[in-house]
């Protein structure tokens, strides 16, 4: 197939603010009707080049494009791929480009994806590399929100746990930053606050609202969308610091009795024990419904670099 127009998405910020709402808005089109969007990619193939382990990044994408009505082929781990034999990123996506119609590239090496979109003539979609990006991740998240908001704009939104290593949380704070009227409570220990950088880059510069608190408790009564990550022992000089941090960002059914009756609750997944098992049949409790919002988001994002979008997409309220 040729593309005139080949584009990929490496960055969260490789899309306007107004090509996300058009992307959004046809991922809830998608939503409201799946079955009308089966056969809009018959006869394409979507290539799976998974480098390093995933469960819901790649079921996901292979759930988009067979939703779609195309195929899909690859591999799951680098050990079954030529990679082993030290093929390069370069070889492999020049050779893939002649398999398949578009891609989605997850590796542990920062910068493999935008590397690959070089030397490749199909499009190329990140789907995680290292700690970097992880930008399908941050239109999940944007999805989630404005459907259970209305909006992006004019939240008040709290991020919980490891701020300083979570790429999910910079890439959401990045492509939020965007959009009019936010603002930002960033909840986390010392050892894991948002790094300096994120902020200089993002919000001080815009002027963007935000504070940075140590208590999920104080915070919960003001916040539109928490959003949780874990905090993970391996991130501590010392036991004594997490044993005694630890506890203090795990969300529970008690602690949701302070939150607003609107408030959504999101998490990337997978979860370790930050959100306990009693918050699950809380209908603020988002992060389930955010993992089926992923393959709706992914289904508009194959069709929008492939150019099938055209006329399909429809403005909600």
């Amino acid at each position: 197939m040729e593309h005139t127009k080949l584009r990929h998405l490496i960055d969260p910020l490789d899309f306007s603010a107004e090509e996300i709402i058009r992307l959004l808005d046809l991922a809830d089109d998608i939503a409201s009707s799946p079955k009308s969007y089966y056969g809009v990619c018959e006869g394409m193939k979507l290539a799976t080049l998974f480098y390093e382990p995933s469960t819901r990044t790649r079921l996901s994408f292979e759930a988009a494009m067979l939703n779609l009505g195309g195929k899909t082929l690859g591999f799951a781990t680098a050990d079954s791929s030529s990679a082993s034999k030290g093929e390069s990123v370069a070889d492999t996506i020049r050779v893939i480009s002649g398999y398949a119609d578009i891609c989605a590239m997850r590796h542990p090496k920062e910068g493999a994806p935008l590397r690959a979109s070089h030397y490749s003539r199909i499009p190329v979609i990140n789907a995680g590399d290292g700690g970097h990006q992880h930008p399908t991740q941050t239109l999940t998240d944007l999805m989630t929100i404005r459907r259970r908001k209305g909006s992006l704009s004019g939240l008040t939104i709290g991020l919980c746990g490891d701020l300083k290593f979570g790429r999910t949380v910079h890439s959401l704070i990045r492509s939020l930053a965007r959009y009019e009227g936010l603002r930002f409570v960033l909840i986390s220990p010392d050892e894991l606050k948002t790094p300096r950088y994120v902020l200089e880059e993002s919000l001080i510069p815009k002027g963007i609202p935000f504070c940075e608190v140590s208590s999920l408790e104080d915070s919960m009564p003001e916040l539109d969308i928490l959003y949780m990550t874990r905090v993970q022992r391996e991130r501590f000089f010392n036991e004594e610091d997490y044993v005694r941090l630890k506890d203090s960002y795990i969300l529970t059914a008690e602690k949701m009795k302070l939150a607003k009756p609107d408030m959504a609750v999101l998490h990337p997944l997978p979860r370790v024990n930050e959100i306990a098992l009693d918050v699950d049949d809380d209908p603020r409790a988002a992060y389930f419904e955010q993992a089926q919002n992923g393959v709706y988001v992914r289904m508009a994002l194959i069709m929008t670099l492939l150019g099938l979008d055209e006329g399909r997409v429809f403005q909600h309220a």
